[in-house]
């Protein structure tokens, strides 16, 4: 069967997020109804040409139960990346939770940088710059849209 395992035993509340251009942070909680020794382990694919691999470093909580996973070097693909959480327990089988992501939707940019400000009394008029937030999947200047907000003091 394609879910075996005991129902609520599947990882809930899955999520990730990419920071600091090449960092990757996913968690999830234990299921509801999971034995209490039920560890987690965490695969994943970044596209179809890699190799499936396990989470290096696992997030653990107070019991020591992996409830997250911390990834290094993470490159943006075009496609579709899989993860696959699988879980294991001496009292019954582990329902698994898989799911495809498109990682530059969980990619949470860095601000933009040197920031700039040159104000002329006379004539009345700043010109701010700035650098656009570093991304790791594309140059493209034109894919960014900026807010300015001014606050007299």
């Amino acid at each position: 069967p394609l879910f075996a395992g005991k129902n609520g035993s599947a990882v809930e509340n899955f999520s990730c997020v990419i920071y600091n251009v090449s960092l990757m942070n996913c968690t999830w909680q234990a299921g509801r109804d999971a034995p209490g020794d039920t560890q987690y382990f965490l695969y994943w694919q970044n596209s179809r040409d890699d190799e499936e691999m396990e989470c290096e470093l696992y997030i653990k909580d107070e019991n020591g139960r992996n409830t997250g996973c911390r990834f290094q070097n993470v490159k943006i693909m075009t496609g579709k990346s899989y993860f696959l959480v699988n879980g294991s327990s001496k009292d019954s089988q582990i329902q698994f939770y898989d799911e495809y992501i498109q990682l530059y939707r969980i990619e949470k940019l860095t601000p933009p940088s040197n920031i700039t400000v040159n104000c002329d009394e006379i004539k009345n008029d700043c010109i701010i710059q700035w650098q656009r937030p570093q991304i790791s999947h594309s140059n493209k200047d034109k894919c960014f849209q900026y807010e300015i907000n001014i606050k007299y003091k």
